[in-house]
């Protein structure tokens, strides 16, 4: 494998780590557990295992960015996720930053060498 081939797993699990969370953010305006989240990002194009999001999910509850509550009525018991009002105040707040984030970068990918157009 070359050195960029290297640079860039470095780069993309970086950058994954905070795509993940706000991801799994977005998808819990309704209640869904751990699995059903998993399949949904990945259908949505964000590739995370189990042994990642389920951390994530306890940490984003202990934070207060979540609320859980355990489904017991079926044969096997699931914990339910879903945005506290915090949760989502922080996932608003933090759409406009992407949005704005995302506009910068495209703006500073289509220039090669960080020219300005009127340099």
């Amino acid at each position: 494998m070359s050195d960029a081939h290297d640079h860039i797993d470095k780069l993309m699990q970086e950058l994954r780590r905070g795509t993940i969370t706000i991801g799994a953010l977005s998808q819990l305006y309704e209640p869904r557990y751990g699995y059903s989240l998993v399949t949904t990002l990945k259908k949505k194009g964000i590739q995370v295992e189990a042994g990642t999001l389920y951390p994530l999910l306890r940490r984003l509850e202990k934070q207060g960015l979540l609320e859980s509550n355990w489904d017991t009525n079926e044969a096997r018991p699931r914990k339910y996720y879903v945005l506290s009002n915090t949760g989502k105040e922080v996932l608003d707040l933090v759409r406009v930053e992407w949005l704005n984030i995302v506009a910068s970068m495209d703006n500073l990918m289509m220039k090669r060498g960080g020219e300005d157009e009127n340099d």
